[in-house]
């Protein structure tokens, strides 16, 4: 019988040029697949602070602005566990950090760093659920 787990993450959508800004996961279940910047929420932390801090630790750069929250989910199967992933969504514009490297204290960083990706060339083979629903939205 699997393990079912419930999974809330703040997830930051900025377009440019019609590029996204991705990070490429090296761990979990979305591993080798582009996802957007974000994650967990830590106790105590607002969802707006939770963007913040996720789109910092995962890119070299810092929000400067979020709009058009909205939230959606899905069900990921990794190994004998089942995640009920439920990720909110914000549009944000950036800006470079010059020192934006942030020490993640008894966390383990699952990205390899941040690219621009053309929109075009995201697919199921290559991009994480979040991504999809993204694409399935920016479509309609």
């Amino acid at each position: 019988m699997a393990i079912y787990k419930t999974h809330l993450g703040v997830y930051g959508v900025c377009i440019r040029e019609k590029k996204l800004l991705c990070i490429n996961k090296n761990s979990g279940p979305y591993k080798n697949r582009y996802d957007l910047p974000g994650g967990s929420q830590k106790e105590f932390e607002s969802l707006i602070d939770t963007l913040k801090r996720e789109v910092a630790e995962e890119t070299i750069f810092s929000v400067t602005q979020y709009s058009n929250v909205r939230c959606y989910d899905s069900f990921v199967q990794c190994e004998d566990t089942i995640v009920h992933h439920i990720f909110v969504l914000y549009n944000i514009d950036i800006k470079l950090e010059e020192n934006n490297h942030l020490e993640l204290a008894d966390e383990k960083n699952d990205s390899l760093g941040s690219s621009w990706i053309e929109i075009k060339s995201l697919n199921l083979d290559n991009s994480s659920p979040i991504i999809l629903k993204l694409l399935e939205e920016i479509e309609n």
